[in-house]
């Protein structure tokens, strides 16, 4: 008889070693925690309950004025088809379904412009008041792993407070003949994501800058109602800077995404407000950081 075999297991052993991750995933889980504990704050807090509160009853107001009101879509309709019959010459055709989503998403485009700031303002503005915006700085944890955490977090929320109205307005559209298309109807609220991402991007550098809420709130308000309307003042200006100036119009480029339409150069400009902001915020934090070490 030979000598016996040593025991083999089936399965190895475990490894001592502690698993390693790459840099992105390490990354990536940096993103997902900042992301998560910023937007538990937003359901946690009463402030952010309350805009979206406002939001809602205003987004229905216009809802209802916009379909139902004595100047409403319907109501135009119904006057175009009177003066048919009474043998008037015909209006242009009149997509009951087309106009109103375009008008409807318009509307919310400028209701946001008033909430957009007061979802952004305490982005940074709450870290510098409470002390631990020094924490972050000095964090391992980059500062555009932390910008984007942020901005993902506000987005998701303001996504969240569109949603229902967007649920309303599809039932009223469902109920149109003939029906718009859907290309048009998340293509308009495509573009009014977009622009809500960028003016938030913006407002979250605001809010590097100072401790007030109230301060950065203000003067996200004055950045945005420029950018808004800046195609009005490149109007006035001649030759390549007035166009030039013109192609930085929120309103511009977001009115073509409420009309169906899909604008390269609107897109290209709105992920560019986007990562200048996140660049300007990650600068900003990085300056702190130096002022720190």
């Amino acid at each position: 008889m030979g000598l016996p075999l040593p025991f083999q297991p089936s399965t190895p052993y475990p490894s001592t070693h502690p698993p390693t991750h790459s840099p992105m995933t390490i990354l990536l889980k940096n993103i997902l925690a900042i992301y998560q504990r910023e937007l538990h704050s937003y359901f946690a807090s009463p402030l952010p309950y309350m805009i979206a509160a406002i939001f809602w009853l205003l987004g229905g107001f216009f809802l209802v004025a916009t379909l139902l009101g004595p100047q409403g879509i319907l109501a135009q309709a119904a006057m175009a088809d009177q003066a048919v019959q009474m043998g008037m010459p015909p209006a242009p055709p009149f997509d009951v379904a087309y106009e109103f989503n375009k008008g409807y998403v318009g509307l919310l485009g400028s209701l946001s412009l008033f909430v957009l700031p007061m979802l952004s303002m305490g982005l940074y503005a709450d870290e510098r008041k409470q002390g631990t915006l020094e924490l972050l700085a000095t964090s391992p944890v980059t500062n555009w792993a932390v910008a984007l955490g942020k901005l993902l977090a506000v987005v998701s929320f303001y996504i969240a407070m569109v949603l229902p109205l967007m649920v309303c307005q599809a039932v009223a559209l469902g109920a149109a003949t003939p029906p718009t298309g859907s290309g048009v109807f998340l293509l308009s609220h495509l573009g009014l994501v977009l622009m809500a991402a960028s003016i938030l991007a913006l407002g979250m550098f605001v809010s590097s800058l100072t401790e007030s809420t109230v301060l950065a709130a203000i003067m996200t308000f004055a950045l945005i109602l420029l950018l808004w309307l800046v195609d009005a003042i490149a109007q006035g200006l001649p030759g390549v800077l007035g166009q030039g100036l013109g192609h930085l119009s929120l309103l511009k480029h977001f009115t073509d995404f409420t009309e169906g339409i899909f604008d390269t150069g609107g897109l290209v400009l709105f992920l560019s407000f986007i990562v200048l902001g996140l660049y300007l915020t990650a600068q900003s934090i990085e300056t702190l950081r130096f002022q720190r070490s």
